[in-house]
């Protein structure tokens, strides 16, 4: 393993996505975090009028979004064409909401990118994180984006210790990824293309593409 994996052109399509120009110029997909609330803020006035409109201070919401009543919303915040809130998703700002994605019932999130047809559709928290093309979470599986002992968060690749500069980190989650019911990302996970994890798995530092993670120690690659 190496480091070159975690690259945002192996995680991820960006053609999925309406925050493609947020990643310009970076190497790695967590160094986008610390940019989403002002991407959303320059980008939002621009959106076709025809397609989205404005719900409130610093929101744009596609007109044909299927959003609950139930459902809190908090800029800065985009919600793309197609998506769908159910009932009492919780959404605290600083969030993009891809074409197609699913936020479920009483599911949270909070700065991050949700790439078009990701699924978080039962009891999920997504904080400081980025979910890609079509993955989808498990019911009750969530992000932790915060160290016990409050200090850096740094990503582990083999070895090697890539430092983040973040104190609140939670996963990124490349495309085609499926995270199995109540399973836990903790701080620093980033998961490549295409792999599987099972449920009531603790997941920490980097699973590569193309795999299934049993538990910790235990991953066999696809074939």
């Amino acid at each position: 393993m190496n480091s070159n994996q975690l690259t945002i052109s192996e995680m991820y399509d960006l053609s999925h996505t309406i925050a493609a120009k947020l990643f310009e110029g970076l190497t790695y997909p967590w160094e986008a975090l610390q940019k989403i609330s002002d991407f959303i803020k320059k980008i939002g006035p621009t959106l076709p009028k025809d397609i989205y409109e404005q719900r409130g201070e610093d929101i744009w919401v596609a007109k044909d979004a299927n959003i609950m009543e139930s459902a809190y919303l908090h800029g800065p915040l985009i919600i793309c064409p197609g998506a769908e809130i159910r009932h009492c998703a919780f959404i605290r700002g600083s969030a993009i909401v891809g074409s197609g994605a699913v936020i479920g019932n009483s599911s949270e999130l909070k700065n991050c990118i949700v790439f078009d047809n990701a699924q978080l559709p039962h009891y999920n928290y997504v904080g400081d994180s980025i979910i890609g093309h079509y993955s989808h979470l498990g019911a009750g599986a969530k992000t932790s984006n915060l160290k016990s002992d409050k200090t850096f968060v740094t990503v582990k690749v083999g070895d090697e210790k890539l430092q983040t500069g973040l104190k609140k980190f939670g996963a990124m989650v490349g495309d085609h990824v499926e995270v199995g019911c109540n399973a836990i990302l903790n701080p620093g996970t980033v998961i490549g293309k295409n792999t599987n994890v099972y449920p009531l798995s603790m997941v920490r530092g980097f699973v590569p593409a193309n795999s299934i993670f049993k538990q910790s120690g235990e991953l066999v690659t696809k074939k």
